[in-house]
């Protein structure tokens, strides 16, 4: 396991004492991560708890004595407002079946302060998704979902934004949009992007790799 980091400094982002377990058996850690403004790829085999590194990332999964500051705030001092700076969805989720992405991103401007309603509006449509937003959540095929979720990624304006296998289930039409969107990614100067997938994104410069082992 591995992770290179950027200076204390220029970090978005700074955790300490991450870790990892499945059942008794520890998988990584502990880590410390700093995520500095760009795309960070997580990498590892199947089972390493890639998932579990971004929620733990995002704030949706805390770790005893763990210590984590985004963007100022911390995790443990201000969970509530560490939460509005920071993006994630698992994208396997059921929560919103029964709400239509409209619904669903009318509820992203009150999660995330700087929701922005116009790139919301502009990559739905490059990702086609026009005629399901008054659909419920529920009869969209698995990458129509996917959309949604990345959708409201970039529209939420978060400072740390983690994306959990962007590409799966997408037609190539709909992944060149989105490697386009993290090429710009790449230069932000504010906002930490975090990818875990099994390949780095192609075409992608990359600000840090982290490497959960095989």
């Amino acid at each position: 396991m591995s992770a290179s980091e950027s200076p204390a400094s220029s970090a978005v982002l700074i955790a300490r004492a991450l870790r990892c377990s499945a059942g008794p058996h520890r998988l990584w850690g502990p880590l410390d991560v700093q995520l500095s403004a760009g795309v960070t790829w997580v990498t590892g085999g199947e089972g390493r708890g890639k998932s579990s590194l971004l929620r733990m990332l995002a704030g949706d999964l805390v770790v005893p004595g763990s210590n984590l500051q985004l963007a100022g705030t911390g995790l443990q001092t201000d969970p509530a407002k560490y939460r509005k700076k920071a993006f994630w969805m698992d994208p396997r989720t059921s929560a919103w079946d029964q709400s239509s992405p409209l619904q669903f991103w009318e509820q992203g401007k009150r999660l995330w302060p700087l929701w922005s309603a116009e790139i919301c509006r502009e990559l739905a449509s490059a990702l086609g998704l026009d005629e399901h937003l008054a659909k419920p959540m529920y009869m969209l095929s698995t990458g129509s979902k996917r959309k949604v979720w990345i959708t409201a990624a970039c529209a939420s304006g978060a400072e740390l934004t983690c994306l959990d296998e962007p590409f799966a289930a997408l037609d190539r039409a709909s992944i060149r949009t989105i490697t386009e969107l993290l090429q710009d990614a790449a230069a932000h100067s504010s906002r930490a992007w975090v990818l875990a997938d099994y390949e780095a994104p192609a075409g992608v410069p990359l600000a840090a790799t982290i490497d959960l082992g095989d």
